[in-house]
């Protein structure tokens, strides 16, 4: 009986291996393009065989501290990929300050509208920031930003340079790439500031840490689009109010909808008054509006044509 047993045991599992090797072959001959019946993906479902892009990607993508053989970390990848799908925002660094406008994704009229920016904070009366990507991602960082510029002024009673705020939060950002158990901040900031040692400044960070400084820069869903113009239009002598309706005009480019107004546009200068005072303004809807009656817009090429 054991000999029983154990024969029919070792064919159970000769059948077991014949199965997966003739398997196996099958998805080869797929690969080399024979038209077969079945298709590879149902043929490896039903014999529970895992694809190769499933065995790369549950090997290397599941963690933010493992490398992929080419060198890659997916995780932060599919951070700045999520990125991609938020609301265009956009930076300009104009002769007499800085502008930051973005693009509010509206979801349903339905929606109380919040007492606070959905896409503009306020970090020090010398700095302020647009965000692209989770907004709760973004509030962490903003508060840490907050507060590590408040622990500078009380520490040497001076603001912070632009340069060494971004810095500290991109620090944070790198962290959270680099140890275990945690995930990339899904957001990309762009930072509007002045300092007194090189004036008005415009930077730009993103999920892994990295930061640059910038004339003009654009991130979000439009960002390919926003970016082809600010290269052929932009030009470093532009003031705050050409900025503006610079502004105006990448976005009109860039959002789906054909209508502007201050539902789906926000904007943010940070500009010095003759007194030395540096001033961070919200506009309101209604400047908004003004702003974009303004503005001449060409109209958009009609996609049926």
């Amino acid at each position: 009986r054991k000999m029983r047993k154990a024969k029919r045991k070792t064919r159970r599992n000769m059948m077991t291996i014949w199965i997966r090797m003739m398997s196996m072959l099958i998805l080869d001959l797929l690969d080399r393009r024979i038209e077969l019946k079945v298709s590879r993906y149902r043929l490896a479902r039903a014999l529970h065989l895992p694809s190769k892009s499933s065995k790369m990607a549950r090997r290397y993508d599941a963690r933010t501290t493992t490398f992929s053989p080419e060198g890659r970390l997916y995780q932060v990848e599919y951070a700045m990929e999520a990125i991609s799908h938020a609301g265009t925002c956009v930076g300009l660094l104009g002769a007499d300050g800085v502008v930051l406008a973005a693009e509010k994704k509206v979801t349903s009229k339905l929606l109380e509208p919040l007492a606070q920016s959905e896409k503009m904070y306020r970090i020090d009366d010398h700095i302020g920031c647009a965000v692209a990507g989770i907004t709760s991602d973004a509030n962490i960082l903003v508060n840490y930003a907050r507060e590590t510029a408040q622990r500078y002024t009380f520490s040497y009673q001076e603001p912070e340079p632009v340069e060494q705020l971004v810095r500290t939060i991109c620090d944070l950002k790198q962290g959270y790439t680099q140890f275990g158990g945690q995930r990339p901040f899904g957001v990309s900031m762009l930072y509007a500031g002045w300092d007194k040692h090189f004036g008005f400044q415009l930077y730009q960070s993103d999920p892994s840490g990295n930061y640059g400084g910038w004339k003009a820069t654009s991130i979000g869903a439009g960002n390919a689009s926003a970016a082809s113009m600010l290269k052929s239009d932009y030009k470093p002598e532009l003031t705050v109010a050409e900025c503006l309706q610079f502004a105006v005009k990448i976005l009109a480019k860039t959002i789906d909808s054909s209508a502007l107004n201050h539902e789906r546009l926000e904007f943010a200068t940070l500009t010095k008054k003759g007194d030395g005072r540096l001033v961070w303004h919200m506009l309101s809807p209604q400047e908004i509006d003004d702003l974009i009656k303004r503005t001449p817009l060409e109209p958009k090429e009609d996609e049926n044509k």
